[in-house]
């Protein structure tokens, strides 16, 4: 409670005569309004005590209207039961567009339908996750310039052993071919790839990881192996990952993830040809229907805008980040191609990592966990401190 408050309450309860000096000298002295003054009396005798009242406006016509936020609400639901995993503000608003269009409804922002989908108790709150702007994608820059295969065990989900191939394209993200055996053999693999070849053609590289489908690197007799054969056969390279380091094939791995919650959603198939024929289904869906949020839009629309697509006779281009380890100053600071970033003095003396994408850089503590961001001018030799991340 402010003075003003408790000192026109007293004079409520007793009086004009609380204040010897009367109600007027008491303002000049305190610097307040007389105005308001009297105005905050008036409403602790009529309401009982002052309570700020709400400046939310009586109406707002731009608000969003009730049947948009239903429709958010719905889309939002009925992609959870399809089993899609990106179901978040920017995954709804590209599935609200045309129902918006159709229908001539202003498209809401992404805020207003994460703002909408709070509400609804649809979000569910990860405050100590990391920023998004805090990750580095690493991706060839063209349609073909590589794809990754691996295989994924479904035995659980379809009640028959099985184990998935996919093939999935490093850049737009297409699911360019996919096969269901037995067991991952070399054999699985080569319809797996033989599909992608037929359908998307031949890429400059294939990344894969060290399994004896993929590889002979393990293999007793270490002979030429039938994928290497078929791989190798328009010109394509095959790249293979560190043992024990799924990462490397990324891409593909958290792709298991959306086909298997997919899956999980539809009827149980009764044998390999039916889960044949239900993967082919979901690289339809894949491709064509659901929007990836990487691109906002679908793989196969990041592919055909492609201007230019690679392949054996194209080597590949990647735009990654360069890796740099830097010292920090006596004075808490960092060079990164003479330009000067402040980090701070805790860090002094230290080596820490920095990622330079083009201009922006994004600075990593001794521990992994990102200090911040910046977009270098080099206008400038003094950049300033680093956004926190």
């Amino acid at each position: 409670m402010t003075l003003l408050d408790a000192t026109m309450a007293v004079v409520a309860r007793e009086g004009p005569e609380a204040i010897p000096e009367g109600l007027a000298a008491w303002c000049r002295q305190n610097g307040i309004p007389r105005a308001t003054a009297y105005r905050h009396l008036q409403r602790i005798k009529t309401e009982g005590a002052w309570v700020p009242r709400s400046r939310r406006p009586r109406s707002c016509p731009h608000a969003t209207t009730e049947v948009v936020r239903e429709e958010v609400i719905a889309l939002r639901q009925r992609l959870a039961r399809l089993g899609s995993v990106d179901i978040g503000a920017d995954v709804v608003r590209a599935q609200l567009e045309p129902v918006a269009l159709e229908n001539g409804w202003p498209l809401p922002a992404r805020s207003t339908i994460h703002a909408i989908l709070g509400q609804a108790g649809l979000v569910a709150p990860h405050p100590k996750r990391r920023p998004r702007s805090s990750y580095r994608r690493f991706m060839y820059a063209r349609p073909r310039d590589c794809y990754q295969i691996d295989g994924t065990f479904v035995t659980e989900i379809v009640g028959f052993k099985a184990v998935v191939l996919e093939v999935l394209d490093d850049h737009s993200r297409a699911l360019v071919g996919t096969y269901a055996a037995p067991a991952e053999t070399a054999v699985a693999a080569c319809e797996a790839m033989r599909q992608a070849i037929t359908e998307y053609g031949p890429p400059a590289l294939v990344l894969a990881d060290n399994g004896l489908a993929f590889s002979n690197r393990f293999s007793p007799t270490r002979a030429p192996q039938r994928f290497i054969r078929l791989v190798t056969g328009p010109g394509t390279r095959v790249i293979h990952s560190s043992p024990h380091h799924p990462q490397t094939c990324g891409k593909v791995e958290r792709h298991h993830q959306t086909f298997k919650k997919w899956l999980r959603a539809q009827p149980q198939p009764a044998d390999l040809d039916e889960l044949n024929e239900l993967i082919q289904q979901y690289r339809t869906w894949y491709n064509t229907q659901r929007w990836h949020s990487v691109w906002r839009c679908t793989p196969q629309q990041q592919w055909d805008q492609a201007p230019e697509l690679g392949g054996p006779e194209h080597m590949p281009l990647q735009s990654d980040a360069t890796v740099l380890s830097v010292k920090v100053t006596s004075h808490g600071a960092i060079t990164v191609r003479s330009a000067q970033i402040t980090v701070g003095l805790p860090y002094a003396g230290m080596h820490l990592t920095a990622l330079l994408d083009g201009e922006h850089l994004t600075v990593y503590g001794p521990r992994g966990a990102p200090l911040g961001h910046i977009n270098l001018d080099h206008s400038r030799r003094h950049q300033g401190r680093l956004t926190a991340a």
